[in-house]
């Protein structure tokens, strides 16, 4: 989640070199791909399913990984995504890339809102992501509770999107 690895990767004195890439897209690039198997696969996608049996559960879990990660700032310091995104703009390499990433977020919390029967999934997803980014940045400003906050709007996401019209707690 934070951009530590990058530092290390771009120190001449780590087995690593930059000289390793062709260029530094080429080294921004691996950065972030690194980013996406740890933090999409192996922190959100991975860590929220098991701590929930439905899909509703393991949209919601999101928050929780998320709480568990803000409360430790050894780990935590922002989305690499998000940063390069907004240092790089949407139109270089890297901004792209980072806007690929996001989308796979995105898939992952989408696939679990079909499976939830939500209505609009799309739309859904790019809402829940909404609240996932702004909970990092909150967090990254100092709000504690930042995870918690979004996930008690998530519910009320997922209660606007239930197709059947009913509600569940």
């Amino acid at each position: 989640m934070c951009a530590q690895p990058l530092t290390v990767l771009a120190r001449p004195d780590r087995s690593v070199h930059r000289g390793d890439f062709h260029t530094k897209n080429d080294l921004v690039l691996a950065f972030l791909e690194e980013r996406e198997t740890v933090w999409t696969y192996g922190l959100v996608d991975d860590q929220s399913r098991a701590r929930g049996d439905t899909p509703e559960q393991q949209l919601l879990a999101i928050f929780d990984v998320f709480d568990d990660l803000f409360s430790d700032r050894a780990r935590f310091d922002g989305s690499s995504f998000i940063t390069v995104l907004l240092k790089m703009g949407p139109d270089s390499v890297a901004g792209q890339a980072c806007i690929g990433h996001l989308e796979t977020i995105r898939g992952v919390v989408r696939e679990r809102a079909v499976r939830a029967g939500l209505r609009d999934p799309e739309g859904f997803a790019r809402s829940w992501h909404i609240l996932m980014k702004g909970s990092i940045v909150s967090a990254v400003e100092g709000d504690t509770e930042a995870a918690r906050r979004a996930q008690r709007m998530a519910r009320a996401l997922i209660e606007a999107h239930r197709g059947d019209g009913t509600e569940r707690r």
